[in-house]
């Protein structure tokens, strides 16, 4: 066995979880997969005498004597190995006792072979994203109501999340907390209870972070809270900034929906984004408005942050008498980085099912299109050395 290989156990009496499992790294010859045929509670030092990087454990995390187990298992490895935990449901008790005992990470079933990978891929680089890199931030603005804004946000963090070069853990963060959609779009209940930390936002740490997701199925997180159309208030600027640096230390990669108004937490939140998109559309009225958010920025942060510019529902007509191509550029100059075909049906039907738009077409013009602006490196196919990522990547393809 080569040096680079990395040896994982997998402990599961599931059947169909183990074969799905052993299919999934079948033709790697970076990881290799054993497994224990064992209920957690049956363990007797299998995975001591395993000598693995890493260990699956299926369990019920509901169970305390399946629990008591696993507490034993994390002090007898003594962070020798880093442990990635599928259980059977999702509930706030069963968060806060993982975290308490400190597992590398945890799925909740039923689940796709490509999140198992993409989880496995990730323990195994390092003890913690968060001592290895920093986050990626990328804020969406809107230059007027209506726009697309949270269609785009959501679509590039489906896009991140399952990307070959930036493929990693994702959280949308829905700053809106007004008149939000992001936890609507997905059919998701959004959990972020901002009032239980406005006055203390200290309080808020990994357990409560947590608990106060929404996940979706393919793994992506949301971090968005109940709507509350008649109050229109600003929430302290401790609290948010508070919980984005949880948020950023946690995930590697961060998409940020913001409101139109302007807060005064809003250039705290520019000035931390490594990447600003300001989100358009091809009327004179709204590229003006553009022009405006623009120098509003620059007068606000400086240089520090560059304003993207994507121009959706992006449509050429050739004798059309309305705004054309040349007209964004020249109003945008370098700040124009892409337009998003007008694609009504398609987002209206993903938004009416609260599915992501890959789900209803992967090829779509929309789709393609913001895959150009936010992983350009990706739209030009060539030969790639084999790695970690590339194993992840066919294996979504497989799943997907």
């Amino acid at each position: 066995m080569a040096n680079s290989t990395k040896r994982i156990v997998l402990v599961s009496t599931d059947k169909t979880f183990v074969q799905d499992s052993k299919a999934a790294f079948a033709s790697s010859d970076l990881i290799r997969l054993a497994t224990v045929d064992k209920n957690v509670v049956e363990l007797r030092g299998e995975i001591q005498e395993a000598d693995c990087d890493a260990v699956i454990i299926d369990m019920d995390a509901a169970k305390l004597e399946e629990i008591e187990a696993l507490q034993r298992i994390t002090r007898r490895l003594e962070g020798r190995a880093p442990i990635l935990v599928v259980t059977q449901e999702f509930n706030a008790a069963a968060v806060r006792i993982l975290v308490q005992l400190q597992v590398a990470d945890f799925l909740v079933k039923p689940l796709t072979t490509a999140d198992l990978v993409r989880s496995c891929l990730r323990v195994l680089q390092g003890k913690g994203r968060e001592q290895n890199s920093e986050s990626q931030i990328y804020t969406f603005m809107p230059a007027a109501g209506g726009v697309g804004c949270t269609t785009l946000a959501l679509q590039t963090a489906f896009q991140l999340h399952h990307s070959v070069t930036r493929g990693a853990s994702t959280c949308v963060v829905d700053l809106n907390f007004q008149q939000g959609a992001c936890a609507e779009y997905l059919d998701l209940e959004p959990r972020f209870d901002i009032t239980e930390i406005e006055n203390q936002p200290e309080r808020l740490d990994r357990q409560l972070l947590d608990v106060m997701l929404s996940k979706h199925a393919s793994g992506l997180c949301v971090l968005a809270a109940p709507t509350r159309p008649s109050e229109m208030r600003s929430f302290n600027a401790d609290v948010v900034v508070r919980m984005l640096d949880l948020v950023s230390a946690y995930f590697d990669n961060v998409v940020i929906d913001m409101p139109r108004t302007w807060f005064p937490w809003t250039e705290t939140v520019l000035l931390g984004s490594n990447k600003l998109y300001i989100v358009t559309e091809m009327t004179v009225p709204c590229l003006r408005h553009t022009q405006r958010l623009i120098q509003a920025i620059y007068e606000t942060v400086g240089k520090e942050v560059k304003p993207n510019v994507i121009v959706n529902r992006f449509e050429q007509r050739m004798f059309d008498n309305g705004v054309k191509q040349a007209d964004v550029e020249e109003i945008l100059g370098d700040h124009f980085v892409g337009g998003i075909s007008n694609n009504y049906r398609l987002v209206r039907e993903a938004v009416d099912r609260g599915v992501p738009l890959h789900e209803v077409d992967a090829n779509a013009n929309v789709i393609n299109d913001l895959k150009r602006i936010i992983l350009p490196e990706e739209d030009v196919a060539g030969p790639k050395k084999r790695s970690f990522l590339d194993l992840g990547r066919s294996l979504w393809r497989k799943s997907a």
